[in-house]
């Protein structure tokens, strides 16, 4: 999967794209064990008591981030890019990259388990509403979405571990390899956002775009959006509306 992942992905692939996904063995080292298994265990205390994680999506996707930004750094560094982290959690983007042109690339992480070989659970792309349709709008964004030339997400899918987890068990040192991880076999792809973008909401009453969860569609950038273009994407969720928007407008 990792191989033919990498492959279908070099197929149309930018410089940006490109050089990021040259990194994905070094996310691998930093995320997982030689067995695929994610090398984080817990939590340690000072006691040297280990706290299983639990497997919850969001504290799981957090920590791989924070594990993740030094290689993204190294990136960074290599290509003569200034990186400007988000001053805030819900700010968009996660990363900024500044070029030595003085280009605005903006870089989300997003992570996701699989659901079998050929879908995964589906990622949320970002606001449709706020800065997306003010794009002067400094709230909530690092700089007014006017001011990025390219718009990428980093994805990170994971599959789940199966064998039941008791998140109550606290463990020692001397039980390291003994404890099962909660996540395991990371693949990761590089993606403009429009690419991988379908032309539904994400899950629940969020007004978040949502993603393609066919794996093919993920790795290839072959979305609804990908033939029609950027601009066609824009225009299309910049005038979404939710029923609950279209009722507030009087929409019938």
């Amino acid at each position: 999967m990792q191989k033919n992942l990498t492959k279908l992905q070099k197929m149309g692939q930018d410089n940006f794209q490109k050089d990021l996904l040259q990194h994905t063995n070094d996310f691998r080292k930093v995320l997982a064990t030689p067995s695929g298994d994610w090398s984080v265990k817990g939590f340690i205390d000072v006691a040297k008591n280990i706290y299983t994680i639990s497997v919850d999506t969001k504290v799981v996707s957090k920590i791989i981030e924070l594990m993740m930004f030094p290689v993204i750094q190294k990136f960074a560094k290599e290509n003569g890019y200034e990186m400007i982290f988000s001053a805030e959690q819900n700010h968009y983007p996660d990363i900024t990259f500044v070029t030595k042109d003085k280009k605005k690339i903006a870089l989300d992480l997003k992570s996701t388990y699989q659901k079998n070989h050929e879908a995964i659970s589906g990622f949320t792309l970002g606001a449709f509403t706020g800065y997306f349709r003010y794009r002067d709008s400094k709230k909530n964004i690092t700089f007014p979405y006017k001011e990025y030339d390219k718009h990428y997400i980093l994805g990170i899918i994971y599959t789940q571990q199966e064998e039941l987890i008791d998140e109550n068990k606290v463990y020692t040192i001397d039980d390291l390899e003994d404890i099962l991880s909660v996540v395991k076999d990371f693949d990761f792809i590089v993606q403009e956002k429009y690419r991988i973008a379908k032309d539904r909401p994400g899950s629940g009453n969020t007004k978040n775009i949502g993603s393609c969860v066919k794996m093919g569609e993920l790795m290839e950038g072959t979305g609804p959006f990908s033939t029609l273009g950027v601009k066609v994407f824009d225009d299309y969720w910049i005038n979404y509306m939710t029923l609950e928007m279209a009722r507030s407008a009087k929409l019938k």
